[in-house]
């Protein structure tokens, strides 16, 4: 039995606007589950359970995390708590050494029986390729079957989700850390569209090009490292990282609401139009993340003013998936609006 701390307040979960998606409505903002190395896994499962009792009901959950066996019983209490399932939405993603097509199947198996549901509601492509690195690797960790984007390797993956979808595996489907690049060639070759890319969105990364491309065709961004992830690995952290919630703008403006920075960066993503996934242990943070989206909007204004501090600032840069012959993280993003090869 999964005991969480127990809540001081609670939201109801009927107040949290939705977003409509192909199959069923997903709360505007989620429970991240990803303890960034330094959280237990059974820290993120009493988090997971904490949250559901102060009005959350999205959780974004990864098998690579390697904790969706023990939050599956924090989804088990909820559900015979009374929770009913289909008030759930549920996240899941394949990893990279999965990819090819018994493998996804297997590992979108594998995630519903330990996160203890029938389906999943969205299921994610986690990376568009399968480099590897081993859990707990440093910045200098490099697969030397590492390559670059490779499309045909992406469709035979893709192919294989459409099928999970068309078997009732999971109800949407959708990719993660894609590029506007990658992206086109995606939509010109699937039978079945991204339901959503999850990608990191923050206000000192905006990514406005991928962005207003996935909502000019109809692809729901979701956002991790919502509030510039002070809590990243060590590996994921450069001299010239940004910090979003000193930046002198959103303290000012989380002044003018008598909030935490934090705070202003989850209402500035939900009323931007993408989907942030937040993750926190603290049962007060959790909980003043989900009260962002259910009162005091920002002002057009201020809406503006966010908008002009974009510093291109990416925290997760990727540097573990990079192939030999590659020149350094950028080769990943496709910054010049080609896929980089060899």
């Amino acid at each position: 039995m999964i005991t969480p701390s127990t809540p001081t307040e609670t939201i109801d979960s009927k107040r949290v606007p939705l977003r409509k998606m192909p199959q069923g409505n997903m709360p505007v903002v989620g429970m991240g589950t990803y303890g960034s190395d330094s959280v237990t896994h059974e820290a993120v499962a009493e988090s997971v359970l904490g949250s559901a009792e102060v009005g959350y009901r999205h959780f974004d959950c990864a098998e690579v995390y390697g904790n969706e066996d023990v939050i599956g019983k924090s989804f088990e209490q909820m559900m015979a708590g009374g929770i009913a399932r289909e008030d759930l939405w549920i996240n899941s993603k394949v990893w990279n050494d999965h990819h090819k097509p018994q493998d996804v199947i297997d590992a979108c198996k594998r995630s519903i029986d330990n996160l203890r549901v029938d389906y999943i509601d969205l299921y994610f492509v986690h990376w568009p390729f399968r480099n590897f690195h081993p859990p707990h690797c440093n910045v200098d960790t490099r697969s030397p079957d590492s390559h670059p984007y490779n499309h045909s390797e992406m469709m035979e993956t893709w192919e294989t989700m459409e099928k999970l979808l068309s078997d009732g595996l999971v109800r949407n489907i959708g990719t993660s850390n894609m590029t506007q690049p990658k992206m086109e060639l995606l939509l010109r070759d699937a039978s079945v569209k991204p339901a959503a890319n999850e990608m990191e969105l923050h206000p000192h990364l905006q990514q406005p090009e991928i962005f207003n491309y996935c909502i000019e065709h109809g692809i729901q961004p979701l956002g991790y490292c919502p509030l510039g992830s002070p809590g990243r690995p060590e590996r994921d952290r450069t001299a010239t990282d940004t910090v979003d919630i000193e930046d002198p703008v959103i303290v000012a403006i989380a002044q003018a609401h008598n909030v935490h920075p934090a705070i202003i960066c989850i209402k500035w993503a939900v009323q931007r139009g993408q989907t942030p996934i937040p993750m926190s242990t603290n049962p007060r943070n959790y909980i003043a993340n989900l009260k962002a989206v259910v009162e005091d909007p920002l002002t057009a204004e201020e809406m503006t003013a966010l908008a002009q501090i974009d510093k291109s600032c990416r925290l997760i840069k990727g540097q573990v998936f990079l192939w030999e012959g590659a020149k350094d993280w950028e080769d990943l993003w496709d910054l010049d609006g080609t896929i980089t090869t060899l």
